[in-house]
């Protein structure tokens, strides 16, 4: 045994962890430490892991005034007094009914409710953080007594390098990065979140679940290992490992019959029995497998949705609610779609839009077919989604996430605007979503060096010249150049407008024209990606709207 075993019911815990020799860390780049975290290197030994978390933890930049273990010494009998620490009532800021005891003693399990408490009365500004009971019960494995465990946790909480994301703390903070992995998931696993869309009437509901998947029902040893590299790298390492969760659920559900009526129940217990069927070692190589957005692009797409929750009433103070994003059937007529089928594309959309309801911008049945018209009514809304229904009964549209106005900044000349969250769609005789293409396959971004070409979107690659030539240094066009006050050079190539047609392509190789009378309409295919195109090659519009999105 060592010194940090105070806390630990050994019976409970893998003896191996205890005895395998490991040499002490020298190095400090991180690079070197990168490696090591992934590697599972200091997961052999107890004592060290012990040594690489103090020496992590306290070269963490924070504020002037942070509560160490002294602090804790002074007020733990003032706020615990002589009630029985495993029955202690625990802040509103946390889940009372999840705290993990990760195989902790009985003494170490009423040491996390003190540490808690303690922490409660240090961090007033604290509204809102699930994740506290799990970190502190980790930690605690880790710790000699009770006091350094609270001085470790202080100084991840108390973290003021605006650049390292630690800890939600705030309702607002949660919400947004349940937003953010909405988003991602959207992106990166989109077999898993049509299953969601297929399954659940609140898509947010299930991925709010996120950060309880990996603090609370992810298994001790598994935890650990994602916390050796969270401590390295950052806040980004959540999301890679919930997403790898995620796929592996799919996976694992495709073969399997449904357990319960609750997707969410389902996730759970796959988590918590991920030893069956998943090693951490798997789990960790999944996560790192997806090619994820850099830490920036992640960070920027955080703040957005961050700012839509404001705009909708919520903030930092906030304690939980819920946040609904589904389309109101009650308030919603379309001549073309469902509501069914519009709740279907709002599980598409960026999720900060997804707060917002239905608007009808434009419809030729009432504006007539006119693009003058079109424009005059669409232009000042951002994003629009743009619905057609064909007299084949083909059913496809766009969500475009510019203001149409941009089209004018070109002049006479036709010129592209759009970021790549934009995407095209077909909703009848089949349901398809086409992804920018260089989101899905961001390698394309990069793959030769075509001269830019305004008449032909369906190649939907950036110019040669807009393309740094150190991939790492490039912003994702998933970002919108003007949200975010980003180059210009970020803004993809999606879609376009002149007084003579419209232009909306990328899709995976597809790209829709519709002529100035908005009566015609033709697609392009490219087969680089073997999908079914939008709809016919030349088609005539029977319906065609255009919504925007309404607070």
């Amino acid at each position: 045994m060592d010194e940090y075993n105070r806390f630990v019911d050994w019976d409970k815990m893998d003896a191996t962890v205890q005895s395998q020799d490991a040499k002490e860390l020298t190095g400090t780049e991180f690079q070197e430490l990168k490696q090591l975290a992934r590697q599972g290197y200091w997961a052999k030994n107890h004592s060290l892991r012990a040594k690489v978390y103090h020496k992590l933890i306290s070269n963490i930049p924070c504020r002037t005034v942070t509560p160490d273990a002294n602090v804790y010494r002074d007020i733990v009998v003032k706020i615990v007094g002589k009630r029985n620490s495993s029955s202690l009532p625990l802040p509103e800021f946390v889940d009372n009914s999840l705290v993990p005891t990760y195989c902790l003693n009985a003494e170490g399990i009423g040491a996390v409710r003190k540490i808690i408490l303690c922490i409660a009365n240090q961090f007033p500004d604290i509204s809102f953080c699930p994740a506290l009971p799990s970190v502190i019960a980790l930690l605690l494995h880790y710790s000699k007594d009770e006091a350094e465990c609270f001085e470790q946790v202080c100084r991840i909480l108390a973290c003021n390098d605006p650049s390292k994301r630690l800890i939600d703390q705030t309702f607002l903070a949660f919400e947004s990065s349940c937003m953010t992995f909405g988003d991602l998931v959207n992106k990166y696993c989109q077999a898993a979140h049509k299953l969601m869309v297929a399954v659940s009437e609140d898509v947010l509901e299930v991925y709010s679940d996120w950060q309880r998947w990996l603090f609370g029902e992810l298994p001790m040893v598994y935890v650990a290992r994602v916390f050796d590299v969270f401590l390295v790298e950052g806040y980004k390492v959540l999301y890679r490992v919930a997403l790898a969760l995620l796929k592996f659920f799919h996976k694992v559900r495709a073969r399997q019959p449904v357990e319960s009526d609750s997707i969410q129940q389902d996730i759970r217990a796959f988590v918590r029995d991920i030893a069956k069927s998943v090693s951490p070692e798997r789990l960790l190589e999944k996560a790192f497998a997806i090619r994820l957005f850099s830490r920036k692009e992640i960070q920027l797409l955080q703040m957005a949705n961050e700012k839509a929750l404001q705009q909708k009433g919520i903030t930092v103070k906030q304690k939980r609610q819920n946040v609904h994003l589904a389309v109101h059937a009650e308030n919603f007529k379309s001549e073309i779609v469902s509501v069914k089928e519009m709740r279907d594309i709002w599980s598409w959309i960026p999720e900060r839009f997804a707060l917002c309801q239905p608007l009808l911008l434009f419809t030729t049945l009432e504006h007539g077919c006119s693009l003058s018209r079109f424009y005059s009514h669409s232009e000042g809304h951002e994003p629009t989604l743009l619905l057609i229904k064909t007299t084949a009964k083909e059913v496809c549209g766009a969500y475009l996430s510019t203001d149409w106005s941009e089209r004018r900044r070109g002049g006479n000349k036709l010129s592209f605007f759009g970021t790549g969250e934009c995407f095209v769609f077909r909703l009848q005789p089949e349901v398809e979503r086409y992804e920018w293409v260089i989101i899905k396959h961001p390698e394309l971004a990069t793959a030769g060096s075509e001269p830019e070409n305004h008449a032909s979107p369906a190649s939907s690659t950036l110019p040669s010249s807009s393309v740094p030539s150190d991939p790492s240094d490039r912003l994702s066009p998933f970002l919108s150049a003007r949200h975010f006050n980003l180059p210009s050079k970020t803004a993809s190539m999606f879609m376009a407008g002149s007084s003579e047609c419209i232009i909306i392509g990328g899709g995976d190789g597809q790209a829709l024209y519709l002529d100035a009378d908005l009566n015609h309409g033709r697609t392009s295919h490219c087969n680089t990606f073997n999908n079914q195109p939008l709809c016919s090659e030349s088609f005539q519009i029977s319906v065609l709207e255009v919504w925007g999105f309404r607070d």
